[in-house]
């Protein structure tokens, strides 16, 4: 895979948060993309400064939407779960490769996440749409059953069509795949009940 990198834009000392309009997308899958993958996205100052953080409006997200936005040139997903959805996620801990999401908590997933669902907020998963494995971006497989190159039990998820790597809703990987971690969450806040603030996760004095 050739390296995609490109420079960062400068970014005023205001660090200026940006709203941004973004349309629900439905179930379907959509092409996969090469985007490089980050290590890390832990919100140090260095990374801060590399982008402003983005505010996002979820009021209008339904049940099984999941919508897209950009932040550091990265997509990050934010999907609305189910209740169904959310109670599967402890059933599939047998087949996963790091249900608890222990391994490198400090890059992949914070301790406001550190949890069954991966999330703030148990029906709203924030996660970077990034695979862990050599940087391409999964696409949609949020339906539950039978599919190809997925098991016939499948609870829905995501699918990396690169190499085959799977993701449950909650961008946690499953064994013997070729990812070896799961999907990031990026470091985020709730500003309201209908408002998120991707980039960061502490509110300032």
């Amino acid at each position: 895979m050739s390296d995609m990198t490109s420079g960062s834009p400068r970014i005023d000392t205001s660090k200026r948060t940006w709203l941004i309009a973004s349309s629900c997308a439905g179930v379907a899958g959509g092409v996969a993309t090469a985007i490089p993958f980050v290590s890390t996205f832990q919100p140090s100052e260095k990374a801060k400064a590399a982008g402003a953080a983005v505010e996002v409006d979820i009021a209008g997200l339904k049940v099984g939407e999941k919508i897209t936005v950009e932040w550091r040139g990265k997509p990050v997903w934010i999907l609305k779960r189910s209740p169904e959805q959310i109670a599967e996620l402890p059933k599939l801990d047998g087949q996963l490769a790091d249900p608890l999401s222990k391994r490198h908590p400090d890059e992949f997933t914070p301790k406001y996440a550190q949890n069954e669902h991966r999330s703030i907020k148990p029906e709203v998963l924030v996660v970077v749409g990034i695979c862990t494995h050599l940087g391409c971006s999964p696409v949609d497989r949020l339906q539950a059953g039978p599919q190809p190159s997925l098991p016939s039990d499948w609870e829905g998820g995501f699918l990396c069509p690169c190499h085959g790597s799977t993701f449950d809703l909650a961008g946690r990987v499953f064994k013997n795949k070729p990812a070896p971690d799961n999907l990031p969450v990026p470091p985020h806040m709730y500003l309201s009940d209908t408002k998120l603030l991707i980039g960061e996760d502490s509110k300032k004095a």
